[in-house]
């Protein structure tokens, strides 16, 4: 399958914030899955990796304290025991990987492998949602829509940040269109409608921080109820 032609790439903050693992567990996901399909922005966080490294390298070297190294031991030997990893034939199983079905030419993201998701459920006509469950991240607001041709979500603001990755299909959402591999960040300054293209529908992996603020009341109640 050839790679997308992708458009729309996070922010050199945002990939600085990701590659000094700086991200909340949702976000970090959502930038982690627009790595895997796209080259140009794997490149720019190894970039900015060794700038990093070599921005350390150039520190003068802080003073110890004399008693460091007996500190350091101390500290060692209050660690609890861990229990022996297990070896390749008796390795304890991973948590199980659920992704609802998905269409011809969506592919279930690298970066959940770990995680589990529910069904598809029904969010309104023509359109339905998934959640994400992140393992020891029960706080992570990361979920699945899909969304059919032709409709839209109710137009919306954020109290805090939205992060978007599309796996399939295409929407415009009054800015610009968004396709295959392009990512969004959306927060309190963006008020928009996403409206899927005709042709097919879309999906796309989202990871919110805060809560989507829709204009109408029914929508503010289904967006309460699958916590969006």
């Amino acid at each position: 399958m050839d790679a997308p032609e992708i458009h729309h790439h996070p922010s050199d903050e945002l990939l600085l914030s990701y590659a000094a693992v700086g991200l909340p567990i949702g976000a970090r996901l959502v930038v982690a899955t627009h790595l895997e399909l796209c080259a140009a922005c794997r490149q720019r966080v190894a970039a900015l990796r060794a700038l990093g490294g070599v921005l350390l390298d150039e520190q003068p070297p802080a003073p110890l304290r004399e008693d460091a190294l007996a500190r350091a031991l101390e500290r060692i030997a209050r660690i609890e025991p861990q229990p022996p990893v297990p070896t390749l034939g008796e390795r304890a199983p991973r948590q199980p990987s659920a992704p609802p079905p998905l269409p011809l030419g969506a592919v279930w993201p690298r970066a959940l492998a770990d995680c589990s998701a529910t069904r598809w459920r029904w969010l309104g006509p023509g359109m339905r949602w998934s959640r994400v469950n992140v393992p020891d991240a029960p706080e992570a607001n990361v979920f699945l829509l899909r969304i059919g041709a032709g409709k839209y979500l109710p137009r919306h603001t954020h109290r805090g940040t939205e992060l978007t990755q599309i796996l399939y299909g295409h929407f415009h959402d009054g800015r610009a269109l968004f396709g295959p591999g392009d990512f969004d960040l959306a927060d309190a300054d963006v008020h928009h409608q996403p409206v899927v293209q005709d042709g097919g529908e879309c999906i796309c992996l989202a990871s919110v921080d805060g809560r989507l603020a829709f204009d109408g009341f029914i929508a503010r109640w289904l967006g309460g109820l699958v916590g969006m």
